[in-house]
């Protein structure tokens, strides 16, 4: 079997000896030296129209005096609408971002760079070739979408010496999940084209993390396409998943015909614009309603309770508390999250309603469970150490421990016979305690 470099390098010979059917040369903005320097060299890079196959997806070839690469250029108005929000919402929101990094100088939509890769693999070894670098970054009252895209090995350094220069002029990379991959990725194909003297290291708005923070139990995937879905109004119709693009790619290797890509142009296209999007909805969360805009209030108690942890990570403490409160007199709020936010009342040693969350989770715990035996451990605990009520703690740990050896579906493990040997030690105390004897 041929290898990629291999299918690549064929490809590469059987497009050089292809003519474009016609050409036209425009001068390209903020193309850059490799070091990366703007460089006069920039005023001779310049674009040629390809064959009509890349034209009706609007992909031209970008020559630089690296060499050569395709790229697509994509142009939204402030005003086009995606999803629920206007794309004009960043100008509004972006200041709010400025919490992810504790920024005290005023954040700018014109500061962000979005990132996102279609690669020919999952790892970021030196394997694992970007095919397509999808970019956006606003531009006056536009938002700009590019998408640079190798047929060959020859054609990456080409597509590196344009990005590091588009990358040097910005403060902050947006992506999703990006800090974990794209950006690995990128740090590897520059460094081994010789990019790394000076390499971009920017401040990351990895918006995979409060998302997970948030959305964690309330929604059953965090992948972007799912997210963009539930809370960010989009709706994707006839979408290229991702996980096809190695293979799209890889059949335009091997018979050179682009018409596959197409649908990972687009598919990249709406990630870019769902980034936006998304980061818009975590800029208007952290401004809150002084920043003119109002979020309606989460439904389900967990996910007022989970971006309440958030936005008290994030500095924004009286909020929080609001969604606290909101999610504390919910009837619908469940163990488990009533169980979260005790753990967090806890340590910040608000215990009065630490109890009432407790009391109120053991309570909610019809089925025995984790939840209900945790519950009442912690208000054993509360009662023998904080208020010396031994009677009460006894009560509590002796629920909890007919709880833990009643559940038919408990675990049986080294780990469980630990917690139970725990919680008859602690009732043994207890009796001592209260002068009872161990009968009881």
């Amino acid at each position: 079997m041929s290898s990629l470099r291999d299918r690549m390098n064929r490809l590469r010979g059987n497009n050089a000896s292809a003519a474009p059917a016609v050409e036209t040369v425009e001068t390209v903005e903020d193309v850059v030296a490799a070091e990366p320097t703007p460089s006069p060299a920039a005023a001779q890079d310049h674009l040629e129209t390809l064959t009509e196959e890349w034209s009706s997806m609007g992909v031209k070839l970008l020559h630089n005096e690296a060499g050569s690469f395709l790229i697509r250029r994509q142009i939204y108005p402030a005003a086009h609408k995606h999803g629920i929000h206007g794309l004009d919402e960043l100008s509004s929101s972006v200041a709010g971002l400025a919490a992810f990094h504790q920024e005290a100088s005023p954040l700018e939509a014109e500061q962000l760079l979005y990132l996102d890769l279609e690669t020919t693999g999952l790892g970021v070894g030196t394997g694992n070739i970007p095919f397509m670098v999808g970019l956006a970054y606003w531009s006056g009252t536009e938002l700009i979408v590019e998408q640079a895209v190798i047929r060959h090995p020859a054609e990456e350094r080409a597509m590196l010496f344009y990005l590091s220069g588009k990358l040097a002029g910005y403060r902050y990379l947006v992506s999703y999940n990006g800090k974990t991959f794209d950006w690995p990725v990128m740090q590897t194909r520059f460094i081994m084209n010789g990019y790394n003297r000076s390499l971009w290291q920017p401040l990351h708005l990895d918006f995979l993390h409060p998302s997970r923070s948030i959305w964690k139990n309330t929604l059953t995937s965090l992948r972007l396409s799912h997210v963009e879905e539930e809370r960010l109004g989009i709706e994707r119709v006839d979408d290229v998943p991702g996980s096809l693009a190695p293979q799209l790619y890889f059949q335009f290797l091997a018979d050179g015909n682009p018409e596959p890509l197409r649908g990972v142009f687009e598919h990249n296209e709406i990630d870019m614009l769902s980034l936006v999007c998304l980061s818009i909805r975590f800029g208007h969360l952290l401004n809150g309603a002084e920043g003119g805009y109002q979020l309606p209030m989460p439904q389900e108690p967990e996910e007022l309770i989970r971006t309440g942890l958030w936005l008290e990570k994030m500095g924004h403490t009286e909020r929080a508390e609001r969604m606290f409160e909101l999610a504390v007199q919910s009837e619908r709020a469940a163990a488990a999250p009533l169980s979260m936010l005790a753990a967090r009342d806890k340590k910040a040693g608000n215990w009065e309603r630490a109890v009432l969350l407790w009391q109120k989770t053991v309570i909610q715990s019809v089925h025995y469970g984790s939840a209900g035996i945790n519950a009442s451990v912690e208000l054993a605990m509360y009662y023998e150490h904080k208020l010396k009520d031994y009677d009460s703690a006894l009560s509590y740990v002796t629920e909890a421990l007919e709880q833990a050896l009643s559940d038919p579906l408990g675990r049986r493990d080294a780990k469980r016979r630990a917690e139970l040997d725990s919680l008859r030690k602690r009732k043994e105390r207890l009796l001592r305690k209260t002068g009872r004897k161990l009968a009881e």
